[in-house]
C-alpha cells in the first residue's frame, strides 16, 4: 500500500518528478515528462505496480530527511546500531538527459542496505523485457517495453519473478551510485553518468535560482520553497506549467473525485506566472507567453482552458484498470474531461497575468498583443454563456459570479492596456463591455438582503472563489460587501478553521461524495484577512496552514482535518502559489490589485 501523501518528497529535473517516500521507495515516476506513462506506479496501487526501494536492512533503523539547502537534492539519513549512512538522490538538471541518481554514502560505522526494483511500464500495463547487460564489476539492467528503455546501474540485482533485488554494505567514507537512465528504446544506451559533475551542477543550478527570490517579509523559507515547487512544475524545454506532479490522488479518500493534474491549465499557469513575477522572475514569464502563443496558435475561436505540456490539445479523459487507485480510491484517470469545458474566468486570468508582466517590464510583441486581442474577442463571443467555473463542475453550467468578475477583469485589463500603455485596441468597446459586466454583477451576483456576493446567479450560496474579487480589484478588501461575503463563508464553508471551496451538499458540482478543505482557499482567506485589517487572524491562520506542509515543505491540494493528513494531487501548484500570495499580503504587498487607479 502507498504511503500517506505527506510522506512523499519530490525529485525534479523541471521536466518530470519522482515521488519518494520516507522509507526510501520511489512509488511514482513518469518518463520522460510529467504527463508520460508511469514506470513506477505503486502510488496508485501496490508495490507490484512498480517501485524502486533503497533502505537500510535493519527494520528498526531511524530515518530523517531534508533537502540540501534550497535545492531538490534529497538527503535521507539512516541510523542503525552499526552505523550511519545517507542516501543523496536527485534528478540532474543536465542538458536534457533523463536520469535519476541515488548516491549511498557511509557516515560512520557500517550500514547494510537492500534494494528492490519492480519496473512496470505504461501505467503498469506493460511488463518490460529485462536483461543483465553489465558485468560483476559494473552491473547493469536494461529494461525495454515499446518506445521506452531504462538502464539501471550501480549494484548487482538478481531476478525473482519479475522483481530484482540486491544487497550491499556501506562503510564509513565509502559510497555507491545507483542510477536509472531513460532513453528511447530504438537508440543506443547512453554512457554512464558523471554523477559528481551532475550533482555539482544541479546543486549550483537550484541554489542560484533560489538565491534570486526577492521576498522581504515573514515566512521566507516557505515562500522560497513554494516558488521552487512552481519552478519544478515548469517544463524546462516547453515552458508549460503543470498543475501538479500526479494524477488521481483522491480529494475524497475511497471516493471518485480523482483527477489528472499533469497538464497546463491556463488559469493555474497564469496564477503561477503572477507569483513568479511578484518575486522578480521575468524570464520564465516571457517563456510562458511564448508557450501560450504556440498553444493557441491557429484559430483562437478553438481556445481550450488547458493543454498538454507542449501545447497538445487532445487530453481525452479515460479510466485505467491497470492501477487500482491510491488506497483503493478509484477510478484512476488519465487525461482530463475539463479540456472541453467552457470556463469563463480563464481569459481574465490570462489577461491579469499578462498585464502584470507588462507592468513589470516584459515588453509586448506584435504577436503577444494580437493574441490578447483575440482572447478578448473570444470573451465577447461567449459573454452571456453559462460556464463550468473555476472548480470545473460537472453539473449544470451556471453564471458563476467569479467567472463574471474575471470577464470584467479581462475587458478592464484590455482597456488599461490601451489607455495606459498606448497599445492599439477598441478602447470604447472594451470599456463599455467592462461597465456592462459590472452593472450585471452588482445586480445579480450580490444578494443585497443577505449582504454577500453569491456563488452563481440565482442562488444564496457562497463560494471561496469570491475571495478573488478583491484580489483583481473588483472590490476593495474592506468593502462592506466583501466583509459580508467573508462572514457568510466563515458561517457556511469553514470547518475547524479551514475553508471549503463550496458546499458539496448543494449538488452544484454534479458529483457524489464530499471533499476536504482546499488549502488554496484558506491561503486566500489569509490574504483577505491581512488586507482588511485582521492581521492577527491572518497570521494565526497562515502559521497553521504552513504547519500542514510535510517535513520537506510540500503541500498537496487539500487537508483532511479529521485524519490530520494531506489529500489530493501533490505537490499542488495552486496551494503553493496561494501560500506565496498570502505571505506577500502579510508583508504588505497589494497583490493582483496593485497598480490600479
Amino acid at each position: 500500500m502507498a504511503a500517506p501523501i505527506e510522506d512523499y518528497a519530490i525529485l525534479s529535473n523541471c521536466r518530470t518528478a519522482a515521488l519518494v517516500s520516507r522509507e526510501g521507495s520511489i512509488d511514482w515516476l513518469c518518463l520522460p515528462r510529467y504527463d508520460s506513462p508511469s514506470i513506477f506506479g505503486a502510488l496508485l496501487g501496490e508495490q507490484k505496480h512498480g517501485h524502486w526501494t533503497i533502505r537500510a536492512t535493519d527494520p528498526d533503523a531511524t530515518v530523517t530527511r531534508y533537502y540540501e539547502d534550497d535545492t531538490f537534492v534529497l538527503v535521507t539519513r539512516w541510523e542503525t546500531p552499526t552505523g550511519v549512512a545517507e542516501v543523496r538522490e536527485f534528478m540532474p538538471i543536465d542538458g536534457g538527459r533523463v536520469e535519476l541518481v541515488r548516491r549511498v554514502e557511509g557516515v560512520s560505522g557500517h550500514v547494510d542496505f537492500t534494494t528492490e526494483l519492480r519496473m512496470r511500464f505504461d501505467y503498469a500495463r506493460a511488463l518490460p523485457w529485462v536483461r543483465q547487460v553489465g558485468s560483476h564489476v559494473a552491473p547493469a539492467l536494461l529494461a525495454i517495453a515499446g518506445p521506452d528503455a531504462v538502464l539501471v546501474r550501480g549494484v548487482e540485482m538478481n531476478p525473482d519473478d519479475h522483481v530484482h533485488r540486491g544487497s550491499f554494505t556501506i562503510e564509513s567514507g565509502s559510497g555507491v551510485d545507483l542510477t536509472l537512465t531513460w532513453f528511447p528504446s530504438h537508440l543506443e544506451a547512453p554512457d554512464p553518468a558523471d554523477v559528481d559533475r551532475m550533482l555539482t551542477h544541479t546543486l549550483h543550478w537550484w541554489r542560484e535560482w533560489a538565491g534570486r527570490v526577492d521576498h522581504d517579509g515573514p515566512f521566507e523559507d516557505e515562500v522560497v520553497r513554494s516558488l521552487m515547487v512552481l519552478r519544478a512544475l515548469t517544463h524546462e524545454d516547453t515552458g508549460g506549467i503543470v498543475a501538479a506532479a500526479t494524477t488521481s490522488l483522491p480529494e475524497d479518500f475511497g471516493g471518485v473525485r480523482n483527477w489528472d493534474y499533469r497538464y497546463v491549465w491556463l488559469r493555474d499557469a497564469a496564477l503561477t506566472i503572477e507569483a513568479l513575477i511578484s518575486h522578480g522572475f521575468l524570464r520564465v514569464t516571457a517563456r510562458w507567453r511564448q508557450w501560450l502563443l504556440r498553444a493557441i496558435a491557429g484559430d483562437p475561436k478553438e481556445l481550450q482552458i488547458m493543454y498538454g505540456l507542449a501545447g497538445e490539445r487532445d487530453l481525452t479523459e479515460r479510466e485505467l484498470t491497470s492501477l487500482p487507485g491510491y488506497q483503493g480510491a478509484a477510478p484512476v484517470r488519465i487525461g482530463n474531461g475539463a479540456q472541453v469545458q467552457y470556463q469563463g474566468d480563464v481569459i481574465g486570468e490570462v489577461m491579469v497575468a499578462l498585464e502584470a508582466a507588462r507592468v513589470a517590464g516584459v515588453e509586448e510583441t506584435d504577436f503577444s498583443w494580437a493574441l490578447q486581442k483575440a482572447m478578448l474577442a473570444f470573451a465577447e463571443r461567449h459573454l452571456d454563456k453559462p460556464d463550468n467555473g473555476i472548480w470545473e463542475i460537472r453539473g449544470e453550467p451556471q453564471l458563476f459570479t467569479h467567472s463574471r468578475v474575471m470577464i470584467w477583469a479581462a475587458f478592464d485589463r484590455g482597456a488599461r492596456a490601451v489607455r495606459e500603455f498606448g497599445l492599439s485596441g477598441d478602447l470604447e468597446k472594451w470599456e463599455r463591455l467592462r461597465d456592462r459586466m459590472r452593472n450585471e454583477i452588482d445586480e445579480r451576483g450580490f444578494d443585497a438582503e443577505r449582504g454577500h456576493f453569491v456563488q452563481h446567479y440565482g442562488t444564496t450560496e457562497v463560494d471561496a472563489s469570491l475571495l478573488l474579487l478583491a484580489q483583481v480589484g473588483y472590490v476593495a478588501h474592506d468593502d462592506p460587501r466583501m466583509l459580508g461575503t467573508v462572514a457568510e463563508m466563515e458561517r457556511t464553508l469553514m470547518v475547524d478553521g479551514l475553508l471549503h471551496r463550496y458546499r458539496t451538499e448543494s449538488g452544484v458540482d454534479g458529483l457524489a461524495g464530499t471533499e476536504h478543505p482546499f488549502l488554496a482557499c484558506s491561503f486566500w482567506l489569509v490574504e483577505q484577512y491581512a488586507n482588511s485589517g485582521r492581521v492577527d487572524d491572518a497570521m494565526a491562520l497562515m502559521t497553521r496552514l504552513c504547519g500542514f506542509a510535510n517535513d520537506v515543505g510540500l503541500l498537496s491540494e487539500e487537508y483532511d482535518v479529521d485524519g490530520k493528513r494531506q489529500a489530493g494531487n501533490t505537490p499542488q501548484a495552486l496551494s503553493h502559489l496561494a501560500l506565496v500570495r498570502a505571505a506577500d499580503a502579510l508583508a504588505g504587498h497589494h497583490g493582483r490589485a496593485a497598480d490600479r487607479e
